[in-house]
């Protein structure tokens, strides 16, 4: 370990902990803006399971970013309010 002067990202990524931090940021953003087009479209948690056909909780989990959801849930989601995920492999 370097300590000081060392930066944050060396830091995260010599404790093992830079990927699944990444990972969580991705699915933080991701739920913000599919909450924030819900608002956009005033739909409700459960208008958006009901064109989803599934329940109210299993939205929350969708919007949860500590839930495992597949990128394909999270596409249907996206779906149902006009719009589209993309990926990008650099």
């Amino acid at each position: 370990m370097r300590g000081k002067g060392q930066k944050f990202e060396d830091f995260m990524i010599e404790q093992e902990l830079y990927d699944e931090a990444k990972e969580l940021a991705a699915k933080k953003l991701i739920a913000y803006k599919l909450k924030a087009e819900m608002e956009t479209q005033n739909l409700s948690k459960s208008m958006v399971a009901k064109k989803l056909q599934t329940s109210r909780v299993a939205v929350d989990n969708i919007l949860n970013p500590s839930y495992n959801t597949s990128i394909g849930t999270l596409e249907r989601f996206a779906a149902v309010l006009g719009k589209r995920i993309s990926i990008t492999l650099r």
